[in-house]
């Protein structure tokens, strides 16, 4: 059963990466910002609370998060394990998935943390906003969400490092190369 937490600033590369994971172990992706989309695309009562938050390249709350990720490993496909693509964000986060291993009789094996400079990062979701369409590819959300990372996510990484469940890999190399090092 693999169960891995694949993290990294935004523009990292995480759904790339963990589309290339999901494949290889043959486990769902599960993804809170492609939740959080489609839930802002079909107009729920969760999309509507996630909009304003996200398109100002905020964090949603913890109590959302949870709630969506408690409903989505309960379903069976998660039964042999799931990649999770850029969650949790913060410490809260992370203590709470804690328990929900716990309370699955499972634990996770290894958090990725994909390292890419934040110019770097900043460059790639410019050009991705050219043709995502995604409103928060602009240059003040994805400040703001890189200083959201920085301020909320970092302190997730010295929680699993603590763990002795941290692997750090380059980023900044090609998508083949980063995917090498990870599998």
């Amino acid at each position: 059963m693999m169960r891995i937490i694949l993290l990294g600033p935004p523009g990292a590369g995480k759904g790339t990466q963990a589309q290339f994971i999901s494949k290889e172990y043959d486990i769902p992706q599960i993804s809170t910002g492609d939740m959080l989309r489609a839930a802002i695309k079909e107009g729920s009562e969760l999309g509507k609370q996630a909009k304003d938050v996200m398109n100002a390249g905020g964090l949603v709350s913890d109590d959302l998060i949870i709630n969506l990720v408690q409903e989505r490993i309960a379903k069976p496909d998660c039964v042999n394990g799931c990649i999770f693509d850029g969650f949790p964000r913060t410490y809260i986060q992370a203590y709470i998935l804690e328990g929900l291993m716990l309370k699955l009789n499972t634990s996770l094996n290894c958090l990725i943390s994909l390292n890419v400079p934040e110019e770097e990062s900043v460059a790639r979701l410019l050009n991705r906003g050219k043709t995502s369409g995604r409103s928060d590819d602009n240059e003040k959300v994805i400040r703001n969400r890189l200083k959201e990372y920085n301020e909320k996510t970092l302190p997730v990484l010295q929680f699993y490092r603590d763990k002795g469940i941290y692997v750090e890999v380059n980023g900044i190399d090609t998508i083949e190369n980063v995917n090498l090092s990870i599998t």
